[in-house]
């Protein structure tokens, strides 16, 4: 149930093995708390599952649903389209992977000015805006599963 979440083992495993939790809050408090300081190893391989920002995910499963519905403020404009493809090949160029944002409750825009400030990022100055990405859409996510 975690994993679609986010793909991080040492963060779903620590969240499961707290239960039970006594409310849906107390859940996602524990749940933003969890695995702190995420490795560059479990950021690359939860980068692996998440589509590039603009593109349509592909597949049914409750990831793809997520991202889908996570990106719909960014789907069928083309101007917005060809600039993100032209930043996201920019970025994956500079950081050998995805550029990856809590898309949802941004607009298009933000989401393109982000993407443009993070251009200027060094590695070092990315993993940390990446982990903290990764964990605004994993409790987002988790928010989801609870309340459908």
């Amino acid at each position: 149930m975690l994993r679609p979440c986010v793909d991080i083992p040492r963060w779903c495993n620590e969240v499961a093995a707290a239960r039970p939790f006594a409310t849906a809050g107390e859940l996602l408090s524990f749940a933003e708390l969890a695995a702190p300081d995420f490795t560059e190893a479990e950021i690359e391989a939860a980068l692996a599952h998440h589509p590039r920002i603009g593109e349509r995910p592909a597949g049914s499963g409750t990831e793809a649903r997520f991202s889908r519905s996570e990106q719909a403020s960014v789907s069928g404009l083309e101007d917005v389209q060809d600039r993100l493809l032209a930043g996201n090949r920019a970025y994956e160029e500079k950081f050998g992977q995805v550029f990856l944002i809590r898309a949802a409750g941004r607009s298009a825009e933000e989401i393109l000015a982000a993407l443009q400030e993070r251009l200027g990022h060094t590695p070092a100055e990315e993993v940390p805006v990446i982990a903290a990405q990764l964990r605004e859409i994993a409790i987002l996510r988790l928010e989801g599963l609870l309340h459908p």
